[in-house]
């Protein structure tokens, strides 16, 4: 179980690079979009954080519900800001603007929440 457990979290890391790095990459460009590749890390995000969940629950731990539910609110928020942001392609700074952000609060809440 813990070999399924880290090699989620690793996905979900992976998830988490695929939208701060282009993110964090576009901030000197005039023009900033939701590229594929944050799309992409938005779903995997959803989906490894609700396997890591699952695992969580299977464990002998019983984890934080508020939080669970806090976080997922969030990722799908993310999730449907970049699948908006995506379909408009540069006309949507405001959506790059909100994953980036939004992605960001994710992690701090997912660090500093205990």
């Amino acid at each position: 179980m813990n070999a399924l457990r880290y090699a989620l979290l690793i996905l979900h890391f992976i998830g988490l690079a695929a939208i701060l790095g282009p993110f964090l990459e576009q901030w000197r460009h005039q023009a900033k979009r939701v590229t594929t590749v944050m799309l992409w890390g938005a779903r995997a995000q959803i989906v490894t954080g609700l396997a890591l969940a699952a695992v969580a629950f299977a464990g002998d731990n019983e984890p934080d519900h508020v939080k669970l539910a806090f976080k997922l609110v969030v990722a799908l928020a993310v999730a449907g800001i970049a699948e908006v942001g995506a379909k408009r392609g540069d006309r949507a700074g405001w959506a790059w603007q909100a994953v980036g952000v939004l992605t960001l609060v994710n992690l701090v809440i997912a660090v500093v929440w205990r």
